[in-house]
């Protein structure tokens, strides 16, 4: 293992961390973490849209104005949140294979230790700080039974998770 905490072969077959997929553990645990990220971030952007379309619908003024031009701001902003409400029931579908995938993989670690550490960092995604409080350990031993779990894990052959 080397200082970015990579495990597999490459060049010649020494051993460099990389998977079968082209990833480390580390890239491959943590691609729930950022689908996780990017379903919030799509869930902010829906409540961002039902703010603009309740300001769409309620804007009232003395002046005469284009009645078309609420409805069509309306019409755009509903059009958008029912995409993004699509994309984020299609994110929330993956990321239970995902997480079901990665779970199947930290399970096959023998340490039950190195599991639970694994679970907490990479399927809970809870901060190193709780995890160190939670386990009992200081934040630097930590960082070493982490790294000497991400030796145990066996990226799948066939990666079905998001990139």
């Amino acid at each position: 293992m080397d200082k970015s905490g990579q495990v597999s072969t490459g060049k010649g077959g020494e051993f460099d961390g990389r998977g079968s997929a082209g990833m480390t553990a580390r890239e491959y645990l943590s691609q729930a973490y950022y689908l996780d990220q990017r379903i919030n971030s799509k869930i902010e952007q829906v409540e961002s849209l039902n703010d603009l379309a309740r300001k769409a619908g309620c804007a009232i003024s003395g002046m005469p104005r284009n009645p078309d031009r609420a409805v069509s701001s309306m019409a755009n902003a509903v059009e958008r949140i029912v995409d993004l409400q699509a994309e984020i029931n299609a994110d929330i579908d993956r990321m239970v294979g995902l997480k079901t995938e990665i779970m199947k993989v930290i399970r096959q670690v023998d340490d039950p230790e190195f599991q639970t550490l694994l679970e907490k960092r990479y399927l809970n995604f809870h901060t190193w700080g709780q995890i160190a409080v939670d386990m009992g350990y200081n934040v630097r031993h930590l960082y070493r039974i982490h790294d000497r779990a991400l030796l145990e894990i066996k990226i799948p052959e066939v990666v079905t998770g998001c990139q």
